[in-house]
């Protein structure tokens, strides 16, 4: 059977990306409680809305607690490029705070986002040193990601590519406890995909079909479960390296 992450208290919102950020480096009691104290206000979004959007300075910067986001920008004709999947724990627009948005971040499902003043995240980021490190090394490891995609969109193949993502997703999963063993729910749709990894709907889902008539996955709905490990890291050439979890704690 599947795995379903449990629901989130709102006394754990701000301990999700606390765990993501101790995957980056060692965070001391008065670093976490000051980040903890962090967030001035927690919004629920729709599937599909924008959290900010391309050309916006804003004056916060958010997590994730609940639900799945992206990173995008959309051609003058609307054909969208996806260029990075944001799953609970994530930062993903620590750009802002610095340069503004030159993209889009919006949901891909429902989603619960915290926020943290930009004021707030620079006093905290000037106390404790160690804090910026750990964001500026979260923001090194989103380019390393980003890197990898672009090898997946330049050199692999549909069926490389599919079975790549896959094999990330469990593993940023796992490195935040909402995934267990080899099994997930895989909150993006055929179509996100073919936004993200460049083909068309029709190919992924062909892909998709080759993955369970070999054995390698069993996908229901939203329930995906990895039958066999090893095969779909040997389908995909996929190397963990490049995600670096766990690493930063150890410096």
């Amino acid at each position: 059977m599947p795995w379903h992450a449990p629901p989130i208290g709102r006394e754990d919102m701000s301990q999700l990306f606390i765990r993501n950020l101790e995957n980056h480096g060692t965070l001391s009691q008065e670093e976490k409680d000051a980040l903890d104290g962090a967030v001035n206000r927690v919004r629920d979004y729709a599937a599909r809305e924008d959290i900010v959007r391309d050309g916006q300075k804003p004056t916060e910067s958010c997590a994730i607690v609940e639900g799945f986001a992206c990173r995008y920008k959309v051609l003058d004709d609307g054909r969208r490029q996806i260029m990075a999947f944001h799953i609970p724990g994530d930062l993903p627009d620590l750009h802002g705070f610095l340069l503004g948005m030159d993209h889009s971040l919006g949901t891909l499902t429902a989603c619960k986002i915290a926020f943290i003043p930009h004021n707030v995240l620079r006093d905290i980021t000037e106390t404790y040193p160690n804090v910026a490190r750990i964001l500026w090394r979260m923001t090194l490891v989103d380019g390393a990601i980003f890197r990898e995609w672009m090898v997946g969109m330049g050199r692999r193949s549909a069926y490389e590519r599919i079975a790549h993502v896959l094999c990330e997703v469990l593993l940023r999963l796992k490195a935040v406890g909402l995934a267990e063993a080899y099994s997930y729910e895989l909150l993006v749709t055929q179509a996100e995909l073919a936004d993200a990894l460049g083909l068309s709907v029709v190919h992924v889902n062909r892909v998709l079909q080759r993955l369970r008539r070999e054995g390698i996955i069993t996908l229901k709905g939203r329930a995906l479960v990895i039958n066999d490990w090893e095969r779909l890291q040997t389908a995909a050439e996929f190397d963990p390296s490049y995600l670096h979890l766990g690493e930063g704690a150890k410096r």
